[in-house]
């Protein structure tokens, strides 16, 4: 997520997450054949990686796999602020779960932040991890009833939040909900050090591989990857989008969105907090220690994935809105990342689906993952070792009910995606002419279509552009240089190649060719 290019010299700052920038890099060996462990946990985030440290911990052996390096991806690439306090969440909560439900989800989330804490403390990890209060801001009159009856929701939880009319950011403001004693740190640095603890006594961390298939048999679970098969008896998906979708019909109940920071320096102090905006397109804001001083990063310009082609407006806009708000020095870092967000809101945390009670899945953390990341290891944890979890029903995937199949016809549209366009090559050559170096387009020819990109040297690439998820089309995203799936979030580079699930597998090259 957010793999952002070199170049794209017009928009500020370096195209590198923060945190990746900041922290160092890991060298963990690939999959070689086959292997056995009690848990293969696929995905090296915050969900994972707390997964599998808690389950070794507990004695069990895990085998942690990820497609590239891990907290690389949404992990590597977040605000990474340590909150219960989700916008306007717990109205729409106890609405939707009544307080029982409502209450889960709080506690499991403040939990979170306390385990956190206390791996901090225990294994004293140089992670920045700081205290701080949390604020969700009303910006006009009319959100700041919605504010007042959020602080009133959470106080019902046993949060300890209240209104306040203080409010630290510079700019107008209508009075926010606060939540004392939340957190935020260097997440990268966090998972590092857990990471570190994994390898030995039967357990690993396999880099650099790509889990493609998980088969369930009576007692255990074979994950197959590009490198070999691992065999255990639980198998965890936290890949953000579970790989193994089918069975939980996770297509049809989540959303991706894409999102967009930057770190900046500025000619004030920043207040102590963090902070986002109640109602409208969602404006975050936190600091951090940084050599030389502090920077803070704002996030927001939010949007659908793939829905949006002219992504580098998204950085500019965001740039544009800090400096109404801040008298901005410099901006050091940009970056972008992607999260998935459920019909309810809730993430799904728990086993895949019912009658697959050996795979295990923790998605959809609406942009919350730090908490809810943690909560879903603790939960998982519980799970699989036969446990009881105080916090698990209100994140059931069940809840929903019912298993789907996929929408008719996307076997087909896979099995013919790829081949050749016949009599082609005139009219990609006239519609490439119009494409400038480094930028993408899908144009039609012959009633097919084909993403074409020029390439920083001017030779052009073309691929069929059917997602090989769900066989949606994929549109062109100019700030990563991407190729979005606007169906399920699946992403692909320039070339075609995969860089972010649910896709386990490369568009497919399209030959153009003269009749």
């Amino acid at each position: 997520m957010g793999e952002s290019p070199e170049g794209n010299n017009d928009l500020p700052g370096m195209a590198e997450s923060y945190w990746v920038a900041t922290s160092p890099e890991t060298a963990f060996p690939p999959l070689d054949g086959a292997g056995r462990a009690d848990v293969t946990v696929i995905g090296g985030g915050i969900a994972g990686i707390t997964t599998a440290f808690l389950l070794k911990r507990a004695g069990l052996t895990v085998a942690l796999i990820d497609a590239y390096r891990i907290i690389t991806g949404a992990t590597g690439h977040t605000t990474a602020k340590i909150t219960s306090l989700h916008r306007l969440i717990y109205t729409g909560l106890i609405d939707r779960f009544g307080s029982g439900k409502a209450r889960q989800y709080a506690d499991a989330n403040q939990a979170a932040i306390e385990a956190i804490a206390s791996l901090v403390r225990e294994y004293a990890i140089p992670c920045s991890f700081e205290r701080k209060p949390a604020y969700t801001f009303a910006e006009s009159v009319d959100d700041r009833e919605r504010v007042a009856a959020e602080a009133d929701a959470a106080k019902s939880l046993g949060l300890s939040a209240a209104f306040t009319e203080e409010v630290g950011l510079p700019g107008e403001t209508h009075g926010a909900v606060v939540l004392e004693n939340q957190a935020q740190f260097h997440p990268r640095n966090y998972l590092l050090l857990l990471a570190g603890h994994l390898p030995g006594e039967g357990s690993y961390i396999f880099e650099m591989t790509r889990a493609v298939d998980i088969k369930e048999q009576d007692g255990g679970v074979t994950v197959r990857t590009d490198r070999g098969s691992f065999h255990s008896g639980y198998a965890v998906l936290a890949t953000h989008y579970p790989i193994y979708d089918i069975p939980g019909a996770y297509f049809a109940r989540m959303r991706p969105s894409r999102s967009y920071a930057l770190a900046l320096r500025t000619d004030e102090p920043f207040p102590d907090g963090m902070f986002i905006n109640a109602a409208g397109p969602v404006h975050s804001w936190r600091s951090q220690p940084a050599g030389g001083g502090e920077i803070a990063i704002v996030t927001g310009a939010a949007h659908d994935t793939g829905k949006v082609t002219d992504t580098r407006a998204h950085y500019r806009s965001l740039e544009a809105y800090a400096r109404s708000v801040y008298p901005v020095r410099a901006v050091d870092y940009r970056w972008s990342a992607q999260d998935y967000i459920t019909a309810d809101g809730v993430p799904y945390i728990g086993p895949l689906a019912p009658g697959h009670d050996r795979v295990f899945v923790a998605t959809g953390f609406g942009k919350w993952g730090m908490t809810n990341g943690t909560a879903a290891g603790m939960i998982l944890a519980d799970l699989i070792r036969g446990r009881t979890n105080p916090w698990a029903e209100v994140f059931d995937p069940a809840r929903f009910g019912g298993e789907s199949a996929p929408p008719a016809g996307v076997r087909e549209a896979l099995r013919s995606a790829g081949g050749t366009v016949v009599a082609g090559a005139d009219r990609i050559a006239r519609e490439a002419a119009a494409i400038p170096p480094r930028e993408g387009k899908v144009v039609e020819v012959g009633g097919q279509k084909v993403a074409v990109y020029r390439d920083g040297r001017g030779t052009l690439h073309t691929l069929d552009p059917t997602c090989m998820h769900m066989a949606c089309t994929v549109a062109w995203n100019n700030a990563e240089e991407s190729w979005d799936c606007p169906c399920h979030g699946s992403r692909y580079d320039a070339r075609g190649r995969v860089i972010e699930s649910p896709t386990v597998k490369d568009l497919v090259q399209k030959e153009v060719v003269r009749r």
